[in-house]
């Protein structure tokens, strides 16, 4: 059985130079972690030792992707200076290990047309599938209909978008996720709830703004076993009444959003998701390497999993193929 990790981390040292002009201080906790901490050899390595730690998780193939902000935090202008050799080093490694990995596009969504163009690029001429983005974009939500260039060409390409948290706005985190001590109030904002309560926002906010009934091929991935609100849809039905939407709002999630758990080997969460977009709708990622699958452990959760074999290969290898087998090149 293969098993594919479709949400799993880099940078590269140019991207982090980026950063530093734009915050010397690191003030963002991601950005930090990614530039200064234990992980940041594993986010630079994209050879030999990310494999070696893709045979010690179980995981056979890894689909690459520019660790949060990316290029979102960037101006528009040094973020499309950097989008296209970032997706060029992503195309090299898959050429460099063709069976071990695949890429997501990063994109400078804070120039939509540019970006528009360079997933273009990147699935059509570098075979990347599709693109990772992070939540908000300079402070802007996805949800906004500037963005709408790159759901437009991820849909006419048939590429999915996986929609990435990023750490809350400054006065959402001051008014949110402040008043305790370094790390708690960081991992609050982030990691432990802030990230995920904001890109399922996100999520919910592009579903209300109209932008699966204006792109109805468009597929997002989510990650985190739906990033806090696929646990909330029977309460956000509330809202089917009030909006102009074709369909009510958990038929989005059922149509156009994937599942995966982003690290969160949760057996409890799997029956949940399950239950509410069914085994079509889920796909397996591991979150490296800001979570560390050990001793065959991202297999072994499958192997475990409260599902049958069918539906075992259904995530960890079928439903991304026959996504990625849809795109156009």
């Amino acid at each position: 059985m293969k098993l594919y990790g479709l949400e799993e981390h880099f940078v590269t040292a140019d991207v982090i130079e980026a950063w530093q002009r734009r915050d010397p201080h690191l003030a963002e906790p991601m950005m930090k972690w990614a530039v200064a901490s234990d992980i940041t050899p594993a986010l630079l390595d994209v050879d030999g030792g990310r494999i070696a730690a893709m045979d010690d998780a179980g995981i056979d193939t890894t689909v690459l992707s520019l660790t949060t902000p990316g290029l979102q935090n960037l101006d528009a202008a040094e973020a499309v200076a950097l989008q296209r050799p970032t997706n060029d080093m992503i195309a090299a490694a898959v050429r460099r290990h063709s069976e071990r990995f695949q890429g997501f596009a990063a994109l400078a969504t804070s120039a939509p047309a540019a970006a528009a163009d360079e997933l273009r690029r990147a699935v059509t001429e570098l075979g990347l599938n599709g693109t990772l983005v992070n939540a908000n974009s300079r402070g802007r939500a996805l949800d906004a209909p500037e963005f709408w260039d790159i759901y437009e060409a991820a849909e006419d390409l048939r590429a999915p978008v996986y929609l990435h948290p990023s750490v809350p706005l400054p006065v959402v985190t001051e008014a949110y996720y402040q008043g305790f001590s370094e790390p708690v109030n960081s991992m609050l904002a982030t990691g432990a709830f802030g990230w995920h309560y904001d890109a399922g926002l996100t999520v919910l906010r592009m579903i209300v703004a109209g932008v699966f009934d204006r792109f109805p091929d468009l597929q997002v991935i989510l990650g985190h076993w739906g990033e806090v609100v696929l646990f909330y849809l029977d309460r956000i039905a509330a809202l089917d009444k009030l909006t102009a939407l074709r369909r009510p709002i958990a038929e989005y999630f059922r149509s156009n959003i994937f599942i995966t758990p982003g690290g969160i080997s949760s057996h409890k969460y799997l029956r949940w998701s399950l239950e509410t977009v069914g085994v079509e709708r889920i796909m397996y990622a591991s979150d490296y390497p800001f979570n560390r699958e050990r001793a065959g452990s991202a297999r072994r959760f499958l192997d475990t999993a409260p599902v049958d074999e069918a539906d075992r290969e259904r995530i960890a290898h079928r439903n991304w193929e026959e996504l990625v087998a849809r795109i156009r090149r």
